[in-house]
């Protein structure tokens, strides 16, 4: 998908997983990268790849639950790169764990950066794009954000905070008749190395709650809606089927899930608890983009397809129906 060459694009979070891959997606499509993230590592590999391919980057270390590193990097990118007319907000942390095992500073760490983050992001690309008139936020989301599970109390609470901080976010801009869009896309489990590094106090290994898709596919997701102007983007049939299941069953899903939710977020490997995670600090070295899942992990998505086809698609449709009438039709005058 082509966009308009020298669009000046910032992701957060962009050093691996999904902002990693929504980096090189955007780069293909002819875009200007600022990287965010606090893993110099990551950033390096990243802006390594980018300058291989030829697409302009600027890589600034970054904990986005700092709003004055958030301000000094926005300026410094719009600065060096140029008006900055897309903002995705895609970091993110967790912590496996039931909540009485969660300390006061584990959960205050992942609503910093998972959503305060996600909010500090945004006030800083309004601050940018409102004098302009003009501009695309994005806030990388999650089933997760209709639908609660257990073990991810922290992240769920944040990811349900990002989605009610947009709607408010959303009802002011349109009430100031503002051209700045926001729109927040809906993802799917993924194979992204936070399942590697995220701190967990469960006796098994952190998994994906399957199906599990590849972190491309929120990528060509990501880039799709700076381009379409749409309130919400759902991405796979998963996702659109859990904020169903929610809104029509939740009591159903809160039974379900307290029954079953442990052990489909575990594997059947123990868990290393000496092993490093990225809570409060990064690992010193580059996680890239997709996790240990690959084998278990969807490139596709039927219903993503079809939701980025559904004009062609309709189109289609009503001339089948109009092909099928024009035949039948003298034989029912008959």
């Amino acid at each position: 998908m082509a966009t308009d060459p020298g669009l000046v694009v910032v992701l957060t979070g962009a050093s691996s997983g999904v902002g990693r891959a929504t980096a090189r997606a955007f780069g293909r499509a002819g875009a200007s990268l600022g990287l965010i993230a606090r893993g110099v590592e990551g950033l390096d590999g990243i802006k390594k790849e980018l300058d291989e391919i030829g697409v302009p980057s600027l890589a600034v270390p970054t904990d986005v639950a700092d709003p004055a590193q958030v301000r000094k990097a926005a300026l410094r990118i719009q600065n060096e790169l140029g008006p900055i007319a897309v903002w995705v907000n895609d970091a993110m942390t967790t912590v496996f764990s039931p909540l009485e095992s969660i300390t006061h500073e584990e959960f205050r760490r992942v609503t910093e950066v998972t959503y305060l983050g996600a909010v500090y992001g945004t006030m800083e690309a309004l601050r940018l794009m409102k004098p302009r008139d003009r501009g695309v936020i994005i806030q990388v989301g999650s089933a997760l954000s209709y639908r609660a599970i257990p073990l991810q109390s922290a992240y769920s609470g944040a990811k349900y905070a990002l989605r009610g901080f947009t709607d408010s976010l959303r009802c002011e801009l349109i009430h100031e008749g503002s051209n700045v869009r926001v729109t927040m896309v809906q993802l799917p489990a993924l194979n992204t190395p936070q399942f590697e590094w995220s701190r967990s106090h469960m006796p098994r290994r952190a998994q994906p709650v399957p199906p599990i898709y590849q972190p491309e596919l929120a990528a060509d997701a990501i880039v799709w809606a700076s381009r379409h102007p749409r309130r919400e983007v759902y991405v796979a049939g998963t996702t659109t089927a859990t904020i169903i299941a929610q809104k029509l069953w939740p009591g159903f899903l809160d039974r379900c899930l307290g029954k079953l939710g442990y052990d489909a977020q575990q594997t059947e490997q123990a868990e290393d608890p000496e092993r490093a995670d990225n809570l409060f600090a990064p690992v010193p070295f580059d996680l890239d983009t997709h996790g240990r899942f690959d084998d278990r992990s969807h490139s596709r998505s039927a219903q993503w397809w079809a939701r980025k086809h559904r004009t062609a698609l309709a189109a289609a449709g009503a001339a089948a129906v109009g092909l099928v009438a024009g035949r039948i039709g003298p034989f029912a005058r008959t």
